[in-house]
């Protein structure tokens, strides 16, 4: 039995892996549409002029899709670029020329990019690998998001399919809740 915040965190990170390997591709595109969906009809959603989203890799749900559609709306969209010492920053992009390949090898937006400030971020959304229901979430382990949501005073969501919504996940004191999760 795990003894430590760190070790459930692990132990969960690598029954997701197990778990998420056995759902269908086909189940998978179902589940993003649907998280879609509700993303976009979200009144915040709506409202907002500027949104911080992420590029989905792994188990997480596919953006691009959805990156898409809120460009073609006239949004501003903005994709983390990760800074030294584990820092994050917002970047505005036009679409998917201009990205580069991040720290992680994710797609991030260059240096040529615009930044945009966090407090005109109206809306988060958090990539995880879990929620539970109180907002809190299993992120990878580097703690990007959590140091960069301290303080933020905005809307925050996270995607999470139903079978990853977890009655509590692991948790410690520089954990930041978002403020809704999203299901299938």
């Amino acid at each position: 039995m795990p003894s430590t915040i760190a070790e459930e965190k692990a132990e969960l990170r690598a029954w997701i892996q197990v778990e998420s390997a056995f759902r269908s591709p086909a189940a998978r595109r179902v589940s993003d549409a649907a998280l879609h969906a509700r993303f976009l009809a979200l009144p915040q959603v709506r409202l907002a002029r500027t949104l911080l989203l992420f590029w989905g890799v792994g188990t997480e749900p596919d953006t691009l899709p959805l990156i898409d559609e809120l460009l073609a709306q006239g949004k501003r969209v903005a994709l983390p670029r990760c800074l030294p010492h584990r820092g994050m920053e917002a970047r505005l992009i036009r679409g998917r020329e201009g990205l580069v390949p991040g720290v992680f090898r994710i797609p991030e937006p260059g240096e040529d990019c615009p930044v945009a400030a966090r407090d005109e971020i109206d809306v988060i959304l958090v990539p995880n690998l879990c929620c539970d229901r109180e907002g809190y979430r299993l992120g990878h382990g580097g703690g990007y998001y959590d140091r960069y949501l301290a303080g933020y005073r905005g809307f925050t969501v996270a995607f999470c399919p139903r079978f990853l919504l977890l009655d509590r996940v692991p948790r410690d004191e520089r954990d930041v809740p978002v403020r809704l999760v999203l299901t299938d």
